[in-house]
């Protein structure tokens, strides 16, 4: 979802790189390939190579929901404790199992409701990506100071 949301949010200035939303989210950049590898799968993301590349959004935003990017890094909503498969206890459903089952079907329509240009209209959101874009300015300005102080 943080990936997702970092590139819909930076795309506007290009390809987002990996490094670049690694840097900003604090995310290690291999678990990030692993992730953008399944949205591009999932048709999410288009990536663009050579110099200047990365991954954009591959449709509109507003199309994009929340629980097709959740169920595109296999990571689903699922509160039972027996993944869904009912043998929750010693192979057999335990007496809260539908319970569970309905509360993961209520979240993911809760997702299916809110699209990825919904998060990116919050001002919120808006206000922690700016923060986090100064902070990476202000790292990679001390960086180059200290290359050319060495």
């Amino acid at each position: 979802m943080t990936a997702m949301l970092d590139i819909a949010l930076h795309c506007d200035e290009g390809p987002v790189s990996v490094q670049d939303i690694a840097d900003r989210q604090s995310i290690s950049s291999s678990y990030l390939e692993q992730i953008v590898g399944r949205l591009k799968r999932a048709a999410l993301l288009a990536s663009h190579r050579g110099p200047g590349g990365g991954y954009v959004i591959s449709r509109d935003t507003a199309d994009i929901s929340i629980s097709a990017i959740v169920s595109a890094v296999g990571e689903g909503v699922d509160a039972t404790k027996c993944s869904g498969s009912a043998n929750c206890q010693e192979g057999h459903v335990c007496l809260t199992h539908d319970l569970w089952v309905d509360l993961s079907s209520q979240i993911d329509d809760f997702l299916q409701g809110i699209s990825l240009a919904n998060l990116m209209q919050r001002e919120c959101i808006r206000g922690v990506a700016a923060r986090q874009q100064r902070l990476v300015s202000i790292e990679s300005a001390r960086i180059a100071a200290t290359t050319i102080d060495s």
